[in-house]
């Protein structure tokens, strides 16, 4: 006997869960912040894939752009409360030679589609759930053991900081945005 169950409208247990302070359901972090000083900073990170909308991306496309690298994924109760406050960032700099990419780590092309609608989420994810790579990519320079973690690039495609777990608010982000812009090569 094969047995399909849909749920639609229904509770979300992990979201509640997040709001209510309880943290459980997800990988979680404490929202520590690092950042790299440029001496100690290591390679380039190269790392590409497809995105959402079956675009190809390659880091190579934002040579010399300070980037946002944001992983997650739709089930995240931190992911979802993150993203009104990582797109206002986004927008805030896009127009300041600043790219912003997600990396999903669990869900296909159709659901990360679905969480950027609800949440109004405009820059593009790479779908990486089937292969790792991007994920992968980072390994050498910040193992991602935690999800959400956002990634600040600098203009030579190095960590220049790290956030673990969601991003509270903007200004913090924002800061280290504006101090990796700030930054000369």
């Amino acid at each position: 006997m094969f047995a399909i169950g849909l749920t639609a409208c229904a509770p979300d247990p992990v979201s509640e869960s997040f709001l209510s302070g309880e943290n459980t359901g997800y990988i979680a972090a404490d929202g520590a912040i690092v950042e790299i000083p440029v001496a100690e900073r290591g390679d380039p990170v190269d790392f590409g894939g497809v995105t959402e909308n079956g675009d190809t991306f390659d880091s190579a496309d934002i040579a010399g752009q300070v980037a946002v690298v944001n992983f997650w994924y739709a089930g995240c109760a931190p992911c979802r409360v993150e993203a009104g406050d990582l797109e206002s960032v986004w927008k805030q700099y896009e127009d300041q030679g600043v790219s912003f990419i997600g990396i999903n780590t669990r869900d296909q092309a159709d659901t990360a589609r679905a969480f950027s609608e609800e949440f109004k989420v405009t820059y593009p994810s790479l779908i990486d759930v089937d292969t790792a790579e991007a994920k992968l990519a980072f390994a050498q320079a910040v193992p991602i053991a935690a999800t959400p973690t956002t990634l600040v690039l600098d203009k030579q495609g190095r960590v220049a900081a790290r956030i673990i777990g969601p991003i509270d608010g903007t200004s913090i982000l924002s800061t280290l945005v504006k101090d990796a812009l700030a930054e000369t090569p």
